[in-house]
């Protein structure tokens, strides 16, 4: 494909994104705009995409610029002010009709990016929260979640996130993970936190080596695994991951389990979970079982009463600490999804806490950044249920993790700044009691 070609095809992927329906994320819309025009080569694929996100990933700063300069802010604006400002080349190449590229630059056009030439990314006009592309309807829950530290805050979530593995300690060890990545020609560092946790070089194409495909790693986020460690899972025990999506925390306790014991990990989403079923097998977690659930009440629940002990409820949520990875996500929520999600939240922790026996963990997690569905929900869950108490992270830190913890109060919220990781918010609660006091789950599923 030409240059022009690829601008084109940037252009009109960016308007499906803007009017897409059925919810889907971006990176499901560009890979069935390329899966459906084969004349698209690898390498345009790649270039395609990547411009396509960059776009997304300066939406409301280009979006600003293209007003200031009197261009209205459609997806065709946004990407020849991004064209415009990363000055790239073929921005030239637009002034007149080419073959397969867009409709040539108007008047408008090319005096609107003429005077884009000596400017950057922000300006002292700017608003700061389309300096740091945060939606209106979150701007001001974030101000009060993060006061004085918005600013840098939000900033870390700018720039596209790297790429972790977890080391499957099922089939082998971090040193020889590292050494079977290194024989790809991918090069990898210790994660600062979680033993298990190694950070690629750049962007590689791991699907495609031996060393994924046969189970020794897994992508997850540093966070997620940090999250994961925070459970404490141990060899013998009974686990519930409540909200185990396609798999990735259920293979992460199993691993911490050494395959001794019995994780049970449930979803309302069959779909979801037949995804995870090729995961558990290449990572050889035979202590996983798979359990679908009708909702959150599903009469399981209330026939497993106080049987297991540790339960995690990684729970739906904004998914606000992935925008690094999804920054089309910034723009597809509502405050009327943060409400309407705290109500699930809410449901969801109430009825998972009934499967935790006497001196069992309850860990309650989200990918949110906001109170609303974090603290205020474990706040309103504690002062509802006696039974329950808050182990602050402090106390579990040092027996699964690396380094010192990063917090002293009874809840953990990683960030990009701070810990180079996703956002997550980690609240570990403990039902009182003797641990002794209840029989085993049966084993009847």
């Amino acid at each position: 494909m030409t240059p022009v070609a690829r601008i084109a095809a940037v252009i009109e992927l960016t308007a499906l994104i803007d009017n897409r329906r059925g919810g889907l994320p971006a990176d499901a819309v560009v890979q069935t705009y390329v899966r459906d025009r084969r004349y698209i080569g690898s390498k345009d694929r790649r270039a395609i995409t990547d411009m396509v996100f960059a776009v997304i990933r300066h939406q409301a700063r280009a979006s600003w610029w293209a007003s200031t300069c009197g261009l209205e802010a459609s997806a065709r604006a946004r990407v020849l002010v991004w064209l415009a400002l990363e000055r790239d080349p073929a921005l030239a190449l637009l002034a007149e009709a080419s073959p397969n590229g867009p409709a040539p630059l108007s008047a408008a056009e090319q005096a609107a990016l003429a005077a884009l030439v000596p400017q950057t990314w922000t300006h002292s006009d700017m608003p700061e929260a389309s300096a740091l592309e945060c939606p209106p309807w979150a701007e001001a829950r974030l101000r009060a979640a993060y006061g004085d530290d918005f600013g840098p805050q939000m900033a870390g979530y700018l720039a596209p996130a790297p790429v972790d593995v977890r080391v499957n300690t099922l089939k082998t060890d971090a040193a020889t993970a590292r050494q079977a990545l290194a024989s790809h020609g991918i090069d990898s560092t210790p994660g600062q936190h979680c033993p298990s946790a190694l950070r690629l070089t750049g962007r590689p194409a791991l699907h495609q080596t031996e060393t994924y495909r046969d189970g020794l790693v897994e992508i997850q986020d540093e966070g997620s695994q940090i999250l994961a460690a925070l459970c404490q899972p141990k060899p013998g025990e009974q686990v519930v991951d409540f909200c185990a999506g396609a798999g990735g925390k259920s293979l992460a306790l199993a691993a911490a389990m050494a395959g001794r014991g019995r994780v049970v990990a449930c979803d309302v989403n069959a779909r979801r979970l037949d995804r995870a079923a090729e995961r558990l097998r290449r990572a050889g977690a035979h202590n996983v079982e798979r359990r679908v659930f009708t909702s959150e009440r599903d009469p399981w629940v209330k026939r497993h009463k106080r049987g297991f002990d540790l339960v995690l409820t990684d729970v739906p949520c904004t998914g606000s600490g992935t925008w690094r990875r999804n920054p089309d996500s910034r723009w597809d929520r509502e405050l009327s999804t943060l409400e309407e999600l705290a109500d699930l939240q809410r449901r969801i922790l109430a009825s998972a806490s009934r499967l935790v026996k006497p001196g069992g963990r309850l860990v309650y997690a989200t990918c949110g950044l906001f109170r609303q569905e974090n603290e205020d929900q474990v706040e309103q869950f504690l002062a509802s249920k006696p039974a329950f108490q808050l182990v602050p992270p402090k106390e579990v830190w040092s027996s699964v993790l690396t380094g010192p913890s990063p917090t002293d109060s009874g809840y953990l919220r990683l960030t990009p700044k701070d810990h180079g990781t996703d956002g997550f918010f980690v609240a570990i609660l403990r039902r009182r009691g003797d641990v002794q006091q209840s029989p085993p789950p049966s084993q009847q599923m």
